[in-house]
């Protein structure tokens, strides 16, 4: 696991419009990274349109969201929602791994492979500011709230 202080780790992946989007790309902006387990359900859109809506306007973060779907998928639930920031397909799991979000998971009783919800908030020297791993969607959008009210204030 990634902790504050680590160098996060160099990613380019594709984008819901199939461009490439890579991490390094983003300074001088900071970026919120957030890994996601599917699209386009409940728990996972309340969380990218809360976050989204937290960061609108900010100039100085860019929001990026990270899950195993592909492009296409990526696109139909950015059209739907409007989302407005990039959402980019990791589909053989490999930053995932890097930052230790891909892992066993239970529902219902069942044990599986994927991806743990997390969020990291990457400085634009590309240090790890703020990590959180095993965050449900509205805490993450809570955990957001307080840090940026904490660096405003």
């Amino acid at each position: 696991m990634l902790s504050i202080g680590d160098r996060a780790p160099a990613f380019t992946l594709l984008d819901q419009g199939s461009q490439k989007v890579s991490l390094s790309k983003q300074a001088p902006k900071s970026v919120l990274l957030f890994f996601y387990p599917k699209a386009d359900t409940s728990g996972c859109t309340s969380q990218a349109l809360g976050l989204r809506d937290l960061i609108e306007g900010n100039r100085s973060i860019q929001l990026i969201g990270v899950s195993p779907d592909l492009p296409k998928i990526q696109m139909k639930w950015d059209n739907k929602h409007e989302l407005r920031f990039p959402l980019l397909s990791d589909p053989d799991h490999k930053v995932s791994r890097k930052y230790g979000v891909w892992g066993s998971k239970k529902l219902y009783g069942k044990e599986y492979e994927g991806v743990v919800r997390s969020v990291f908030w990457i400085s634009n020297t590309g240090r790890i500011l703020e990590c959180w791993y095993k965050i449900s969607p509205k805490l993450s959008v809570e955990k957001l709230n307080e840090v940026l009210e904490r660096s405003n204030g």
